[in-house]
């Protein structure tokens, strides 16, 4: 695919999973996890933001998946490498791309960044193969308690 098909792919690919499994009022700030499309329920990573839909496509974006088959170099934070390798994975698989449920949405940003690190202990609790960095500190602290 040239970069402008695959950009017109992306766009396409956020608009047909995303999917919002929230109840109530869609404001504030949304808890998200990113899975493979395979198997939702294994989950990969937990995130907040406020635009889900622009969310979603800054990750797949991140991964530049027009360049060929390297290692991420363009991500400065090391922690953040594994995710957008395995987003690049995912698409060497027959075009695979990951799918982004919402789980909730919360009215202030303190609310959500701390149901997002529940959220992240609960996938902990479940031995997810989380990729996030708050997960990788959440694990260090799960195993010093």
């Amino acid at each position: 695919m040239t970069k402008t098909q695959l950009s017109r792919y992306l766009r396409n690919h956020v608009v047909g999973q995303l999917y919002d499994d929230s109840a109530g009022e869609r404001a504030g700030t949304a808890i998200y996890s990113l899975s493979d499309p395979r198997d939702i329920r294994a989950v990969r990573y937990v995130g907040q933001t406020s635009v889900p839909k622009r969310r979603f496509l800054q990750h797949l974006n991140t991964a530049r998946l027009w360049l060929p088959d390297e290692r991420p170099f363009w991500v400065a934070a090391l922690e953040l490498r594994p995710l957008y390798e395995w987003i690049r994975e995912l698409y060497q698989d027959e075009h695979r791309l990951p799918t982004m449920v919402v789980y909730e949405w919360l009215a202030t940003q303190s609310q959500a960044r701390l149901r997002e690190r529940s959220r992240i202990y609960e996938c902990l609790q479940q031995r997810l193969p989380l990729l996030n960095v708050e997960a990788e500190n959440a694990r260090i602290q799960m195993t010093l308690l």
